[in-house]
């Protein structure tokens, strides 16, 4: 049987071979797989490129907000231990803030004390490090001196160092300050209701969606609080360790180098590899090659201790991410939105790995079996 140029067969019947649906069916189940993976691809790429560009225009709320959420996650456990003691909620809200803020203004002033005069020698010492380093490399491999100005000129153009303008610094750190004080009252406030915001969020969906929901977001929370918790703790023994390790090397700025490994620890794999970085260069400037070695050895050995020992013990399970997905997802976050991003990117990736695989087992489950939704 043969279809006429409109499509019809002699008989008048619609030759059903021909049309879009015709077609798709039939092509390669694994090239329709392809297709639909791409597009969902695109989609959420999409949507997370789109996300990224509305938080980095809106970079102080953004950064509030980010702070806020870490810093309840951190502190909801003493807020919970205030509240057993009957304590009013508003009352064990506004006593944790002031524990919080009395603890940054006590090891601020610690540290103000102790380093106030040692920055500007870590600075003069970072330079000759550099510039051991420099001549080590010129004189070792076929490299110039011109070579390296060329890349340096090129690395300095790529991270846009312009001359410094008044105006930008003023309203960058008014913008600072502002960001810290939204941060300071939204996390009274979380502190506060956030059970009641939460639980009136739940109200607002019925049936197993609320089931989901509040499992998944209890999920979450718990992931939040535990990696902000564990990252703290790791932060401080990476901190202690390299810092112990200096002292005994008798390298000079231990303090200041122990408190930047500790801030580097926040941004995992590339803070700590930074932070170590820059202490083998002081080591190197202040006592020569083989002090650094030594710096270097305590460096990875403290790093390997902490990553293969205590992580396991102080992280959860469900919040230890493969070290691809966390060089992945810090890489992103730096490209997307600076030093900010790389310290979000990973609590963000965990908890909504976390929430997505308590879904996904919500969903595998009997509907029977399905326990009913409690407090968070």
């Amino acid at each position: 049987m043969v279809a006429d140029g409109a499509g019809r067969t002699p008989e008048g019947t619609t030759d059903r071979g021909a049309g879009p649906r015709q077609t798709w069916a039939a092509l390669p189940w694994l090239v329709r797989s392809a297709v639909v993976w791409s597009a969902c691809l695109v989609v959420v790429v999409a949507g997370l490129y789109l996300l990224g560009k509305i938080a980095v225009l809106l970079a102080p709320l953004a950064i509030a907000l980010a702070a806020t959420i870490f810093l309840t996650a951190l502190l909801d456990p003493v807020q919970l231990a205030l509240r057993r003691l009957r304590l009013p909620a508003a009352l064990a809200a506004l006593l944790t803030v002031l524990l919080l803020l009395g603890l940054l203004f006590g090891v601020g002033a610690l540290v103000w004390s102790l380093t106030a005069g040692q920055f500007s020698e870590l600075s003069q010492e970072l330079g000759q490090g550099l510039q051991r380093t420099r001549d080590f490399v010129t004189s070792t491999l076929p490299v110039t001196d011109q070579q390296i100005d060329r890349l340096l000129g090129q690395a300095r153009e790529g991270l846009g160092q312009d001359s410094v303008d008044p105006v930008s610094s003023a309203r960058t750190a008014a913008e600072v300050v502002g960001s810290a004080l939204l941060a300071l009252v939204l996390l009274f406030f979380l502190l506060k209701d956030g059970r009641s915001m939460w639980h009136w969020t739940l109200s607002r969906s019925t049936g197993p969606n609320q089931r989901v929901t509040a499992e998944a977001g209890r999920a979450g929370w718990r992931t939040l609080g535990a990696y902000s918790r564990g990252t703290m703790m790791i932060a401080a023994i990476d901190a202690i360790g390299i810092g112990l390790a200096l002292v005994l090397l008798r390298v000079p700025l231990a303090f200041p180098l122990a408190l930047i490994t500790f801030f580097g620890g926040f941004i995992p794999i590339i803070g700590a590899t930074v932070a170590g970085a820059v202490a083998v260069l002081v080591a190197l400037a202040a006592k020569g090659p083989v002090t650094a070695l030594l710096v270097l050895a305590a460096v990875i050995a403290v790093q390997q201790i902490e990553g293969n020992l205590l992580e396991p013990l102080i992280m959860k399970r469900q919040v230890r991410l493969h070290p691809a997905v966390i060089l992945v997802a810090v890489t992103a976050g730096t490209l997307i939105a600076g030093i900010a991003g790389a310290f979000v990117s990973v609590p963000i990736t965990a908890v909504v790995w976390r929430i997505v695989d308590t879904v996904q087992q919500h969903r595998q489950r009997p509907t029977s079996a399905t326990p009913p939704p409690t407090p968070a």
